[in-house]
């Protein structure tokens, strides 16, 4: 009975993290992803889930260390999280799409982005730009060394991509990257 709360649980965390993420535009409904470690295994959204809806339904428990067949109905970015969770200590996971992060990554093509507010050079630092295509091998392994170092990083053209010890700490780099790039993006267009 106790797994069972605390599935419970961590399902509704994921919930209260995918509204507030729908919520304040930081990713349409139905696109992003959350996951959270459970020991040896994750817990992540299903694919094609609407994050301001997950319920016990919309979650799927997969192993960490090895594919599974629940990975057909699991986010098509689980290959991503599990190798995140191989490489470093982080206790959950939120891939999020927000504009103005992925409109600085189109504009900037590689390397990264310098914050040049003062909470986003304090908490974030440089925040990597990386590449690779949706659920890809090349992009699991630009994640997990990306991550490995920072908090977050921006996937090119697609969204950002932060770790926590806890949904609430990857939630909170989602909105400081995403807001470090608008203040980025609003500073360069005012001066031009």
């Amino acid at each position: 009975m106790l797994a069972c709360a605390y599935l419970v649980l961590m399902w509704r965390e994921m919930a209260r993290i995918g509204s507030k993420l729908v919520n304040h535009g930081l990713v349409e409904s139905n696109f992003g992803n959350i996951s959270v470690r459970k020991g040896d295994n994750l817990v992540i959204t299903r694919t094609g889930c609407c994050l301001d809806e997950i319920t016990e339904e919309t979650v799927v428990e997969v192993p960490i260390d090895r594919n599974s067949l629940l990975d057909k109905i699991a986010s098509s970015e689980t290959a991503v999280h599990r190798q995140i969770y191989r490489n470093t200590d982080a206790g959950a996971i939120v891939h999020a799409h927000c504009p103005y992060s992925v409109t600085l990554s189109l504009l900037q093509e590689g390397g990264n982005i310098s914050p040049i507010d003062s909470e986003g050079m304090l908490f974030l630092g440089d925040v990597p730009i990386i590449k690779g295509k949706i659920g890809s091998e090349e992009l699991a392994d630009a994640a997990s060394a990306a991550l490995s170092r920072h908090h977050g990083a921006i996937v090119y053209s697609h969204g950002t991509i932060s770790v926590g010890k806890n949904l609430d700490e990857a939630y909170i780099y989602t909105t400081q990257i995403e807001h470090s790039c608008k203040i980025k993006y609003l500073y360069d267009l005012a001066r031009k």
